[in-house]
């Protein structure tokens, strides 16, 4: 048992309510300290799609973890990953959008952009989209003989860790133009999202292993993947609401395309390694479901530079089919 377990236990606050607000709280603590990485030579879509994936899908990666270490049932993360994807491309930017429109412009609580910038955000947000299609087609047409393998898994990773050193070499040559240094400040805030990985490790931990002792009912371990999945959304809603309200489209946008790559790839290539695993019945319509979201995205990005108000209907009811075909094949 970990300390923080043996504290929590000590103070009598065992409960799944502990746990799901120390999950949140360690999520915020990270959210927080992200801000700050904007003055420590990260641009806004940098932020988005390097350091914010991390952060924001670093329980997807700790649940692999886990359930590479319990032996449990690997079909669940490639479900925790679907259902983590489709959320963020479809609900969650759905529902900022309807409330104040994504648009890469900014607006009047923003300092008035350069046409250059804007290009330069919304040409970086396509490459990533245009990633999301490629890991989503390679995904699929692995998984089409209805197993991920070993082999599979470590084809996912190659092309994630590709993908990865490239985004690290753009990052490092704009800081050089630039004439930016990561200062200590910058390693000052890695440390205490590090604290935040800890206690986000602590708090999945025991969930998993509560939802794992339940083996009926909605709420069980029947519906492990689903459960997680919406749970680790949580921290990517609270990015995508927090930098739309600020008019930082560019933020919210990267931050949610760039988590999926963690999940999709990386995610389920980690777990394929341990443990290969057969897809499950609603595979084939989520990643279709994923890769219309991210055209629909990237055609608005095009002709737009962000995506209008009424767009976020059809998200939501592309997001509905997706449940609704998904639970109904669990």
């Amino acid at each position: 048992m970990s300390p923080l377990m043996e504290l929590i236990e000590a103070l009598d606050l065992t409960s799944v309510w502990t746990y799901l607000a120390l999950f949140l709280a360690a999520s915020l603590l990270m959210i927080w300290r992200l801000e700050a990485l904007l003055s420590h030579g990260l641009e806004g879509t940098a932020l988005g799609t390097l350091v914010m994936p991390y952060c924001s899908g670093l329980g997807n990666l700790i649940f692999v973890a886990i359930i590479a270490a319990r032996g449990g049932p690997a079909q669940e993360v490639l479900t925790n990953s679907l259902v983590n994807n489709v959320t963020n491309l479809t609900l969650v930017l759905a529902l900022p959008t309807l409330a104040w429109g994504l648009s890469l412009r900014g607006g009047a609580t923003r300092k008035k952009t350069t046409d250059t910038t804007e290009q330069l955000n919304r040409l970086s947000l396509l490459l990533s989209l245009g990633a999301v299609l490629f890991f989503t087609g390679v995904t699929w047409a692995l998984g089409e003989d209805g197993r991920i393998s070993r082999s599979d898994g470590l084809v996912l990773i190659g092309v994630f860790l590709f993908w990865q050193c490239f985004q690290v070499f753009d990052v490092l040559r704009q800081n050089v133009r630039q004439r930016r240094s990561f200062g200590a400040a910058f390693y000052v805030d890695l440390g205490l999202v590090l604290i935040g990985a800890y206690a986000l490790y602590v708090s999945i931990e025991w969930l998993v292993a509560w939802l794992s002792a339940r083996p009926a009912g909605w709420v069980s371990a029947q519906h492990l993947g689903w459960l997680s999945g919406w749970l680790m959304v949580l921290p990517n809603a609270l990015i995508a609401f927090y930098y739309a309200a600020r008019r930082r489209a560019d933020i919210a946008f990267a931050s949610q395309i760039g988590d999926g790559h963690i999940c999709i790839p990386l995610c389920v290539g980690l777990i394929a390694l341990v443990q290969p695993f057969a897809v499950p019945r609603f595979f084939a319509t989520g990643l279709v479901i994923l890769a219309a979201a991210a055209i629909v995205h990237g055609i608005c990005l095009m002709v737009s530079g962000g995506l209008p108000r009424w767009l976020g209907w059809p998200l939501l009811a592309g997001y509905a089919v997706f449940v609704a075909q998904g639970l109904g094949a669990a």
